[in-house]
């Protein structure tokens, strides 16, 4: 059976630093029936330099007078802020999550607020003292791999095998992470630790930029469990994904599409989150087992869908059966017609009227 899907709302910086608005998005985020709602923890100083530009899209949005990193100072919460935020996931019955940009964001998520998982946005797939620092509290993470080759991928995961399995005192070098690889050990913790999700950085992602094939190549590459964090317009591209196989669906989720913010209008609002969890809970139910039987609800049907031979004229007793006095016609409940050819030239042992079905 397909194991359940797990959707994370993605509320990231939807929030425009505005506590009470965060805690909206878990109310939101909670009714809609997502699993997770996730947020973003930074320092903009950790984060980005003065002379940082702000993507494309990011200028789209939010205009280009600022800088990237008087952006992000605008969009940051507070420690005090994120614990408030856990708290309310509790009451409203959903898991909070975050995605740390720095080390001292995620020993917060971890020590202070309790997080059991750890996200890792595409961004820091190649920041590889992030990486081992997250891997050193040997949580389960869920590893963005937008704008990354299956090598970056493989040396991303080599820093966290090392991370999982290494002293902390350890000083690694890149061999190191690529040797650690070649222990059997690091690939059992890393399948059973490690969520890979295809991704296109780009908001919002055209489809013709969304490749979603190469989630699979991703399972194939590196037998993990592999999920999508989804960027692009409406729900249907992460409904596919689930029918594809993907563990962890990531959707980003804002209150209203139309509020100022990087990230807005690439997100979906409530009732779109709404509509994609009860779409993604549909197809989890229609994917089965994959065994070709009939479904228990389809026995009834087969009397009434399939035909019998059947008298198609007139047939006296002696009389041959033949293509001019045999045919198959509904309902189902008599001779199959895979027996056709073996009654042709068989004598009839009794009259038979037009329509009526033979007998054995």
């Amino acid at each position: 059976m397909h194991r359940r899907t797990l959707i994370i709302a993605e509320a990231g910086v939807n929030h425009n630093g505005d506590c009470a608005r965060a805690l909206a998005l878990v109310e939101a985020a909670g009714r809609a029936g997502a699993d997770v709602v996730k947020f973003q923890s930074f320092r903009a100083e950790r984060l980005a330099t003065e002379q940082a530009a702000k993507a494309s899209y990011q200028r789209a949005t939010t205009g280009s007078e600022e800088s990237q990193l008087e952006m992000l100072r605008a969009l940051e919460l507070s420690d005090e802020d994120e614990e408030r935020i856990a708290g309310a996931c509790v009451a409203a019955n959903i898991t909070y999550m975050s995605t740390p940009f720095d080390a001292d964001s995620a020993t917060h998520l971890v020590r202070r607020i309790g997080v059991t998982t750890l996200k890792v946005g595409s961004g820091d797939l190649t920041n590889a003292p992030l990486l081992l620092h997250l891997a050193r509290f040997r949580l389960p993470i869920i590893l963005s791999t937008g704008m990354a080759t299956l090598t970056e991928v493989e040396q991303a995961l080599g820093v966290i095998a090392f991370g999982y399995l290494r002293e902390a005192s350890a000083r690694p070098t890149p061999a190191d992470f690529a040797n650690v690889l070649l222990d059997r050990d690091a690939w059992t913790e890393l399948r059973s630790k490690v969520t890979l999700l295809h991704c296109t950085t780009e908001y919002p992602a055209d489809p013709h930029s969304i490749n979603l094939r190469a989630m699979a190549t991703l399972r194939d590459a590196f037998g993990l469990p592999v999920g999508f964090s989804d960027h692009s317009r409406g729900i249907h591209i992460s409904a596919a994904a689930v029918a594809l196989g993907a563990a962890v669906v990531e959707k980003h989720m804002t209150l209203d599409r139309n509020l100022p913010g990087p990230d807005h209008r690439a997100s979906i609002e409530p009732d779109e989150m709404a509509a994609m969890v009860s779409a993604i809970r549909d197809i989890e139910a229609s994917l089965g087992d994959g065994r070709k039987i009939p479904a228990p609800e389809e026995l009834p049907n087969r009397a009434v869908a399939r035909r019998s031979l059947v008298a198609i004229r007139p047939i006296r007793s002696g009389e041959r059966f033949s293509e001019e006095n045999l045919g198959v016609k509904r309902p189902g409940t008599g001779i199959p017609p895979i027996e056709y050819w073996m009654y042709l030239g068989k004598t009839a042992s009794r009259d038979y009227a037009v329509d009526e079905a033979l007998e054995p």
